[in-house]
């Protein structure tokens, strides 16, 4: 036998040096050499000793290596050494779950081994580590240290092996179900075409485009020629599937008017009479507008718009409409809406792109002739994406919409035969250009007979409806439902009134149960569900006090009386204005107060302007007050003070 160093490099060089190797070798016996030519040979060598090297020699081709033993400090107890090496064996049985091959024996043997110093030997020539990391371990004196550092080692490279085998399992999942979806696809289209349901996918696009009646030749056209380059595509090509989307949407639009109903004028006032009560004006004119369709089928007339306060009905009447005409019903929010591709798509060069609100709204319908609520109107904003109003513009204007372009659609589309409606709380904010598309009908606030009417009529019973009762098991008597009306809410609409009736009815509820038979609400039932009366309405008094003036305000909640009140002292001949009044109202006031003294040689008392403050004030000082129509009462008001 002869003994050997095995000494490792730090990298490739052409000549060795001692600086050239690591400081630690392993002294080795070599027990068996076996070669067929110089070049290729294989030694078997059995490890004996660490050791340190501290010199190398060149002789002729010879390394000569000089090194010292490595002396192992045995810095722990048996106790401790214990407790190391079962973790160490535990740590052995974890990771050969994750290698392949039966190495259960190799594990067995391993446990077997009760010396610290053989275990670390036999185990970290096989750990995943780099050469530096094994050579610190190698050159290691401290037993405690040696057994601490293989430890670590163990743990990384289970570790490791986890995530390895962590994300072979999910790439074979995902291959797995992708192979299987695949199959599953092709047995389904085989099936489909053996039952003659459908031919392939991309070659019945062309026969069902060519088979629509209703769609325009110049659009079949297009539409042919997207199918056939949809016919050329790769079945995996990324831009198939958007230009599937395309030819369904294509072949789902309504691009012809069907089932056009023949308006009856009668018919259709019963049934605005049946669904709203009141709006007089509002109901003639659009029996009128129905009138002249009547007339002229392919009349191209204004566009409609309902401006109201909340509450008042709007988008219900556009829903009757749609009924009395025998026409389909669609709505499209513009509350909130900032983009303009929102009104006329996105192109379809952009990935996730779509067709605008128009177009989708359109595609779940049968006919291109509905009824079409453009809802909340005013609520739409200019953003940094353009201004969404003005893309209306062409939606509306009956001289271009016969050819509306969506972006995403890239051919024209026909919305003359639609009867649009806009809804709108206010004009302030509906551009000028888009205003002037648009007939103005006003919807004003219910009077107070009129809400009685709406809630007896269909609040009522349909709140009774939406909480399992019915009108003979709740009453509630017409003098509490005037209360309700009158000191519970203020509003120009019924939204408020309709909670409020919901808001009894909850209330009622225990009580029901509890009782048999019919239960009536009354004006004393009131407080205890609704809580105290919040508003009051002003009353006139007979005999007004000099000074105080009743007048007329027009407010979003309908129209009501305010007082104008006035006060005179001594002072200097100034004129003091409270009670929030704007700019205009103040004016009126001061026109006021210099007719008043014009007056002076026809009043009664000679007042001396001149030593006389004079204070008006508008109760209710929390809400601004404006308008230039209260000259005669701010001048009758001073007048009659003084």
């Amino acid at each position: 036998t002869k003994k050997i160093y095995v000494v490792t490099l730090r990298e490739a060089v052409s000549k060795i040096k001692l600086s050239s190797l690591y400081p630690y070798a392993c002294l080795a016996e070599v027990e068996h050499v076996r070669g067929e030519n110089e070049k290729e040979v294989q030694i078997v060598i059995r490890g004996l000793e660490r050791h340190r090297v501290s010199d190398i020699v060149w002789d002729s081709q010879k390394l000569l290596v000089q090194g010292d033993e490595i002396t192992v400090n045995y810095d722990t107890d048996r106790t401790t050494q214990g407790v190391y090496l079962d973790a160490i064996k535990d740590l052995v049985d974890e990771i050969i779950t994750f290698i392949p091959g039966n190495l259960k024996q190799i594990a067995e043997v391993l446990r077997a081994v009760e010396d610290p110093e053989l275990l670390i030997n036999l185990i970290s020539p096989h750990l995943e580590a780099d050469a530096e990391v094994k050579m610190r371990l190698l050159g290691e004196t401290s037993l405690q240290s040696r057994l601490l550092q293989l430890l670590e080692l163990m743990q990384d490279m289970k570790h490791s092996l986890e995530v390895r085998a962590e994300l072979s399992r999910k790439v074979s999942s995902r291959v797995s179900k992708q192979n299987r979806d695949a199959v599953l696809r092709q047995q389904m289209r085989m099936i489909q075409e053996e039952l003659g349901e459908r031919a392939a996918d991309k070659n019945n696009y062309v026969k069902r485009i060519e088979d629509h009646e209703d769609m325009p030749e110049d659009v079949k056209k297009v539409a042919v020629d997207e199918a056939e380059r949809l016919q050329g595509m790769e079945k995996n090509s990324p831009e198939a599937p958007g230009l599937q989307n395309y030819l369904d949407l294509m072949l789902q639009l309504p691009w012809a008017a069907r089932g056009q109903a023949t308006i009856d004028l009668d018919n259709s006032r019963q049934i605005l009479n049946a669904h709203h009560y009141g709006l007089d004006k509002v109901k003639d004119r659009i029996i009128q507008h129905l009138a002249v369709l009547k007339l002229k089928q392919n009349f191209k007339g204004s566009i409609l718009l309902l401006v109201g306060p909340p509450g008042v009905g709007k988008t219900s009447l556009g829903r009757s409409i749609a009924e009395s005409m025998g026409r389909e019903f669609v709505r499209a929010s513009l509350g909130g809406v900032r983009d303009e591709a929102e009104i006329r798509g996105h192109r379809r060069t952009y990935l996730g792109s779509r067709p605008g609100r128009i177009v989708q709204a359109m595609k779940t319908l049968k006919s291109n002739n509905p009824v079409f609520l453009l809802d909340e109107i005013d609520k739409l904003s200019q953003g940094y994406s353009g201004d969404p109003a003005a893309a209306l513009l062409e939606v509306l204007d009956p001289e271009q919409n016969h050819a509306f372009r969506d972006h995403y659609l890239e051919v024209p589309f026909d919305l003359s035969k639609v009867m649009f409606i806009a809804t709108a709380n206010s004009l302030d904010t509906i551009p000028g250009p888009l205003r002037d598309r648009m007939e103005i009908i006003s919807l004003s606030g219910y009077t107070t007979a009129e809400k009685l009417h709406i809630a007896k009529q269909h609040l009522w019973p349909e709140v009774l409806d939406e909480h399992g009762l019915d009108t003979e098991r709740l009453i509630l008597n017409e003098e509490a439902l005037l209360r309700v009306v009158t000191h519970y809410t203020r509003e120009a609409g019924v939204r408020d009134l309709k909670r409020k009736l919901a808001a009894l009815i909850r209330g009622s509820t225990e009580r029901i149960l509890q009782t048999e038979g019919a239960i009536t609400l009354t004006v004393k039932d009131l407080d205890g569900i609704l809580g105290h009366e919040r508003y009051t309405p002003e009353v006139v008094e007979a005999h007004m006090p000099p000074g105080v003036v009743t007048g007329l305000a027009w407010t979003p909640m309908g129209g009501d009386i305010l007082f104008i009140e006035a006060k005179s002292l001594k002072g200097n001949g100034k004129l003091t204005l409270t009670g929030q009044m704007g700019d205009v109202m103040k004016e009126s006031v001061q026109i006021a107060m210099t007719h008043a003294r014009s007056l002076q040689p026809f009043l009664e008392n000679n007042v001396d302007f001149d030593k006389t403050d004079i204070h008006v004030h508008v109760p209710a000082g929390a809400i601004p007050k404006d308008g230039p129509s209260a000259g005669v009462t701010m001048l009758t008001a001073l007048v009659s003070l003084l």
